[in-house]
């Protein structure tokens, strides 16, 4: 299999692509997985309407910085006439490939009609897939569910609808959307899709290590794995996995590589930099505070001891301090410290 998607005009150089996450792939974020070699990040989902008028919440969440090999902005709307004018303006900003949002389950999606609430309106997608196709020259892709229910899975259908307007290509989440994020994540059902279209498809869900990317490849028959939740509080995850996966890695686990110790630390400490100098001290640290703990979630369990107690107790600990040199200072001392549970021992 190649190592790299062709989209478009656009070479994605490898198969392991980071989703497009609210609240999580903003620009300190995007930036960071690219520094780790992160072959594509998408930005947060970007509201039509909201960007065209201009709203500042909205607009930084498409924002451009430096450090990014591609710009991938996610946009969502139910008006072709905003799907257009957002997918203009993307473009203008930069963007290098424009994805529309058909699969977010979220209620305060579905319940405006948007996100996967369109997977059960496919006249209607059909009209925004057009109208954000004509709208701009740069590719348009399209992430949506298996289905509204389980009695309604229309991927295929609306892929190969999708395929014919210009769509370039299709990432799905094996789920559909009643489901939200319960069960398993079923990638046969994207073999379906697969099999609809002569496009790149990318399936996505329950894709957090070697075993489970080599699996949802198996079994969908994708050309790509997109790495949602299992990028949590490690930006490095998508670059690890497409090493791997391109040196053909067998299945026991240790050849997926992460980052470890001081390097890891490194890379926490850019990423809060980042995110203090794009939202400011104040807001800054309070939006890192996510990252932080999920960061302190995945580090290696040796840093706490082997106990869980502890790490929890330290994530807490940690995303209390309100200064962010007070935070760098305490990360420093759990960093490069003994494992917490020999220093404990040495103070009996």
């Amino acid at each position: 299999m190649s190592h790299t998607l062709q989209i478009g005009d656009v070479t994605i150089p490898g198969r392991v692509l980071t989703a497009p996450m609210t609240g999580v792939s903003d620009l300190p974020f995007r930036q960071t997985a690219s520094d780790q070699g992160a072959p594509y990040v998408a930005t947060e989902m970007v509201a039509c309407d909201s960007f065209v008028r201009q709203r500042p919440d909205v607009v930084r969440r498409a924002a451009i910085g430096d450090d990014l090999g591609l710009m991938v902005v996610q946009l969502v709307g139910r008006e072709a006439e905003w799907i257009a004018k957002g997918a203009k303006l993307a473009e203008q900003a930069g963007a290098d490939i424009i994805d529309l949002n058909m699969g977010c389950p979220c209620k305060e999606v579905t319940g405006a009609l948007s996100g996967s609430a369109l997977m059960r309106e496919p006249e209607l997608a059909a009209r925004l897939i057009a109208a954000a196709v004509e709208s701009t020259s740069r590719p348009v892709t399209l992430k949506m569910r298996l289905g509204w229910d389980e009695h309604w899975m229309n991927a295929p259908q609306i892929a190969e609808r999708a395929e014919q307007i210009g769509i370039k290509a299709i990432t799905i989440h094996g789920r559909t959307r009643q489901q939200f994020f319960r069960g398993q994540a079923n990638w046969r059902a994207v073999a379906d899709v697969k099999q609809a279209v002569k496009i790149p498809v990318i399936v996505n869900g329950d894709i957090t290590d070697l075993n489970s990317a080599r699996a949802a490849l198996e079994q969908s028959g994708a050309d790509g794995v997109m790495i949602g939740r299992g990028a949590y509080g490690r930006p490095w995850i998508a670059a690890a996995l497409d090493r791997a996966l391109s040196e053909d890695a067998t299945l026991d686990g240790p050849d997926l590589k992460e980052p470890e110790g001081a390097e890891r630390f490194d890379i926490i400490l850019t990423h809060l930099a980042r995110s203090l100098k794009f939202y400011g001290d104040v807001l800054g640290l309070r939006v890192f505070r996510k990252h932080l703990g999920w960061y302190v979630e995945n580090a290696p369990i040796a840093l706490f001891g082997g106990d869980l107690h502890i790490r929890r107790a330290e994530k807490s600990r940690l995303c209390q301090i309100d200064c962010p040199i007070a935070l760098e200072t305490a990360l420093a001392a759990l960093w490069t410290a003994p494992p917490l549970s020999i220093r404990q021992s040495a103070l009996i």
